[in-house]
């Protein structure tokens, strides 16, 4: 038996897979000490601005100093674990997945795989094409469409984070049952001849799947691109969510967000809906928004109504989706959704008074 046998790994190959998890570790470490000290920092700041304490600008400032490190680190962990996990799926291997699969139990398994999976509207079309000429039941497919902007991991860890776990537990379970019932209906109206012609026309294309296995360095270095991509798209949309959420904080007064999003009215809940639909945000910029309203006494279905229509059918979405579906197939879409949301926003008004 020769030496070569068990000669060890080049020491340049083992500090490149050492390196990345040192530095992640080290990473952490300075996360958790900044974290700590936001709100201590948060009041600091408020006490030495030049304004007068106790006012209304006062409470918006403090809201807006506090919560925008806050979120923004938040956004940047969650992103990058999430981004690990990621490394072990890809757009061929969900395709695969799905492919083949029944009505019912199909529309379970595309709004699990909704959850964890990277896609959002920007990549609705070649995703809604892909999925369909791979085989991909019609329904199935817009059960993944609704559960992956509306209930991706971002919004969960924000939430859980910001508001509690209760609630977001409460938004996973309700927005899967939408996406799983809405799904399954339009599968069961058999509405594949309202696809667009160009889309019906699609040949299926081999799924090829890698066979490589990532190290443990190269799923960090996964994790950290996707912090960069993402982070660096929505950044501004959490900042703007976090300004609009101070000035409801401190400006707004309580008694009208009771009155306007109270349980008292029932058309509280259709109205956010419409409100949403037309606001371009994604799940964690209206998270702040979601936070200030119920710190104000607004309902909680109608506030939960309100993130499900702005995440799952706003307006630059539908547009983007019209490039595939028909407008009757929009139409249908669009309505068996929002009474999905609608219900949710009704059932959790009556439940919790």
């Amino acid at each position: 038996m020769t030496s070569s046998t068990f000669a060890s790994p080049p020491q340049g190959s083992l500090l490149r897979q050492v390196q990345p998890v040192a530095l992640t570790a080290l990473a952490l470490l300075i996360w958790v000490a900044v974290y700590r000290q936001l709100e201590p920092f948060s009041a600091w700041a408020v006490s030495v601005l030049p304004i007068d304490h106790g006012s209304h600008l006062e409470d918006a400032l403090r809201f807006f100093i506090y919560d925008t490190p806050k979120v923004l680190m938040l956004l940047a962990l969650v992103v990058f674990v999430m981004g690990v996990v990621r490394s072990f799926f890809s757009p061929e291997r969900t395709r695969a997945f799905l492919a083949g699969r029944r009505e019912g139990l199909g529309n379970v398994a595309a709004s699990g795989l909704g959850i964890v999976t990277p896609f959002c509207s920007c990549s609705a079309v070649p995703l809604f094409v892909g999925f369909v000429s791979a085989g991909v039941p019609l329904g199935v497919t817009f059960s993944f469409l609704i559960a992956s902007p509306m209930i991706n991991e971002v919004a969960l860890g924000l939430l859980f984070a910001l508001v509690g776990w209760k609630m977001a537990l409460t938004y996973l379970i309700f927005g899967l049952a939408v996406a799983i019932l809405a799904g399954w209906i339009i599968g069961r109206l058999h509405l594949d001849h309202w696809l667009e012609q160009w889309v019906r026309e699609v040949r299926s294309a081999p799924v090829d799947l890698p066979g490589e296995t990532l190290t443990l360095a190269e799923r960090i270095g996964a994790g950290t691109e996707a912090m960069r991509d993402i982070f660096g798209r929505v950044w501004m949309w959490i900042i703007l969510g976090i300004a609009a959420g101070a000035f409801i904080h401190g400006y707004v007064p309580a008694d009208l967000l009771a009155e306007v999003m109270g349980q008292g009215h029932w058309w509280s809940v259709p109205a956010a809906v419409l409100i949403g639909i037309p606001i371009y945000s994604n799940a964690a910029g209206i998270i702040p928004v979601v936070e200030a309203l119920l710190g104000k006494g607004a309902a909680l279905g109608t506030v939960l109504a309100f993130m499900m229509a702005v995440t799952a059918l706003s307006a630059p979405e539908m547009i983007i989706l019209r490039k595939v579906l028909t407008l009757r197939l929009m139409g249908v879409f669009i309505a068996v959704v929002a009474v999905g949301i609608m219900a949710v926003g009704f059932l959790f008004n009556a439940l919790f008074t």
